[in-house]
């Protein structure tokens, strides 16, 4: 097949010449390709080698062999025409065999000679059985070469697994098998992909790049450490061709292979590759649209806790919500609507230990020339790190002074939300305004930020305020009261030697509350009384009835609990046995016979009801809910601001009424017209 290295260049590749041959035996490369005297070449067998590299080594062995040992191939190509008389010449102009193009990539595929391809494979490492790099790139070449199709697809239309998602499972299977023998030069691939795609992108009129691309997404969504550890090489190469927006896209999808197996993966490209030329106009779009396909891939977050730090977050929330930067504004927006599931990357899985390293920056940008949703954005999150994390309390504590400013925005929200805040929340707060008060009384008059620090002196008294008085105490009010009454009494009983003789007796007689309570008691007691008899005397009845009847019933329904018990716990142990044996061979049967288009129906599925959700599902909520708000306020208006019961059972009658008139009209209007009907006959 091509004639390569292990070290990726190309060399020349001869046989020794036999004595008394001028110009015999097996030439370079390109010598084969070289038309002498203008005579068109001859079309030789349909390989790998001529066939699936021959536009490569063209332009490539020109490079190799030197210009004057073109002559020299002339003697072997007469040799080989005459060798071959039957074989029909390829009319002038023509370099060799064209692969035709297919209408669309689906067609390719299910053309691919599979069979060929094998006995090209096994080829290709017969000759070069110590250079797998060689293997692989023929493997690259071969699939590009025959899955050319007439429109090349763009990639930002397809789903993120386009087009390897297509390929059948016996050339994933072929594919695969490959890889495995050559897993010390998988880089040595993704670079060859990679340059080659470059090479088609500087042709006015380049190939498809499908077959490239298949092979790049069958090494990296299997092995997607290599190029993530080279990640540097990449984000390079990537601002070297900064000025190309299509090489440029090249090398960000196929990077951005690697995360759709692995979260973590995946943000380590975003953010080492993509996020850096994040408001670059030509890449700008994309970056947005893996990120969002990157999480929703993943709808499990927590494999990516920990890939992403303050040192990274927070230029990703000023990209968000900052104005006048290099996002348009449909872009902010779809970024905005991607900052809760980053929020909730960079906290973790322990906000409540990491949350006070991410306050002073939250606070920093607290500023009063803050756009208006980055500041309710940012006090939020604030008050989240108070909630969840006491030492930012220590953190703000030691920032206040030099963020005053900042300082009595959130003060403000937290007199705003202070009915809203935890008790633990509370207590830390308060501490925290005693010593704020300290700070400003030792800098009351000092400095030039009086005015900020009147702000958060105010805004400390109205938490003070709020502390003293959260609302009436009543819990605490009755129980005093209870206790005092009681005490009262008991001292009153006390005094006069007995009830009957104290005045809280004459009290409660003179008011008749004494009258009612004992009629109260008495009925109390007779009802008691009349009840203790009844169970006296029924219940021993009853019970020997009971157990007369329900013994040897519920003896055998408890024998039979148990056998049943017992029968359960054995063939449980033995099902799961049996699961644990052969669930891993059904995953593999099922994996091998069901069909891709199971799978492709599976994803279209997928992708069909999280468009409806999106689309109707969420619009409809938000519908029903403004309905019913809107519903209510009318009701309370119609009320006149008053939910009474009357209210109610006039608004239900009018209802009724009405539903009652509309269903006489409607009938009425279909009996005339059934009656219009039958007199017209």
């Amino acid at each position: 097949m091509a004639s390569g290295a292990p070290d990726g260049k190309w060399k020349v590749v001869k046989k020794g010449k036999k004595s008394g041959e001028k110009g015999g035996g097996r030439k370079a490369l390109s010598e084969s390709n070289v038309t002498p005297g203008g005579t068109a070449p001859i079309k030789m067998a349909n390989t790998v080698y001529e066939m699936g590299f021959e536009q490569i080594l063209k332009k490539q062995n020109k490079e190799q062999v030197p210009p004057n040992n073109i002559p020299a191939e002339q003697p072997q190509k007469k040799q080989q025409q005459q060798q071959n008389p039957g074989r029909k010449k390829p009319q002038s102009g023509d370099t060799g065999s064209r692969q035709r193009k297919f209408h669309t990539l689906e067609e390719g595929l299910k053309a691919l000679d599979l069979a060929e391809l094998q006995r090209e494979l096994e080829k290709s490492q017969n000759m070069f059985p110590e250079s797998p790099s060689i293997w692989v790139k023929d493997l690259a070449g071969y699939l590009n070469y025959k899955l050319q199709t007439v429109k090349n697809d763009v990639l930002i239309q397809q789903s993120h697994d386009y087009p390897y998602c297509l390929v059948n499972k016996e050339l994933k299977g072929i594919v695969r098998s490959l890889l495995a023998k050559a897993p010390h030069v998988l880089d040595v691939m993704v670079d060859h992909c990679i340059f080659s795609m470059f090479q088609e992108l500087d042709k006015p009129t380049g190939e498809s790049l499908h077959g490239y691309r298949i092979c790049l997404q069958a090494v990296l969504l299997d092995k997607p450490k290599t190029v993530t550890n080279n990640l540097p090489k990449y984000l390079e190469l990537l601002r070297s061709q900064v000025n190309r927006p299509m090489k440029c896209l090249a090398v960000m999808w196929a990077v951005g292979q690697a995360g759709f197996t692995d979260l973590s993966e995946g943000l380590k490209v975003w953010l080492g590759l993509m996020f850096p030329v994040l408001g670059v106009k030509t890449l700008t779009p994309y970056a947005i649209l893996y990120l969002d396909r990157l999480l929703l891939a993943h709808s499990n977050l927590t494999k990516g806790f920990g890939m992403i730090g303050p040192k990274d977050f927070f230029p990703l929330l000023d990209f968000a919500f900052m104005p006048n930067n290099s996002l348009t504004s449909s872009q902010q927006e779809n970024l905005r609507n991607l900052y809760p599931r980053l929020k909730v990357l960079a906290f973790g899985a322990t906000p409540e230990s990491t949350l006070h390293t991410y306050f002073p920056s939250f606070l920093s940008r607290v500023t009063p020339s803050c756009p208006a949703e980055m500041r309710k954005e940012l006090i939020n999150s604030l008050t989240d790190c108070l909630n969840k994390d006491p030492l930012s309390f220590s953190v703000w504590r030691q920032l206040y002074t030099k963020h005053l400013s900042q300082s009595s925005f959130l003060l403000q929200h937290l007199v705003e939300t202070w009915d809203s805040n935890s008790k633990a929340m509370r207590k830390s707060v308060r501490e925290t305004v005693h010593s704020f008060k300290v700070t400003n009384g030792e800098f009351s008059g000092k400095g030039s930020s009086l005015k900020d620090l009147e702000a958060c002196d105010a805004a400390c008294q109205a938490l003070l305020h709020k502390m003293k008085g959260s609302g009436f105490p009543w819990r605490r009010l009755i129980v005093i009261a209870f206790v005092f009454l009681f005490g009262f009494v008991f001292y009153d009983v006390r005094t006069h030697n007995s009830f009957q003789a104290s005045t809280s007796h004459k009290v409660l007689q003179q008011s008749g509350l004494l009258s009612v309570s004992q009629q109260a008691w008495s009925k109390v007691s007779n009802y008691s009384l009349q009840g203790q008899s009844w169970l006296e005397r029924n219940v021993p009845q009853y019970y020997s009835q009971a157990v007369e009847v329900l013994g040897p019933v519920l003896e055998q329904v408890w024998a039979k609990t148990q056998e049943g018990a017992a029968y359960a716990c054995e063939k449980g142990s033995v099902l799961i046995t049996y699961t644990k044996d052969n669930l891993p061979r059904l995953i593999e049967w099922l994996h091998s016979h069901t069909p891709d288009s199971v799978c492709q129906f599976i994803e279209y599925l997928r992708e069909l009801l999280l468009h409806l959700h999106r689309t109707y599902l969420l619009p409809a909520v938000t519908y029903l809910e403004a309905a019913v708000q809107n519903a209510w306020q009318q009701y309370v208006a119609s009320c006149n601001g008053k939910v009474t019961w009357d209210c109610v059972r006039g608004q239900v009658s009018n209802i009724s009424h009405s539903s009652w008139t509309y269903l006489q009209n409607t009938t009425m209007t279909v009996t005339n017209w059934a009656l219009s009907i039958i007199s017209h006959h």
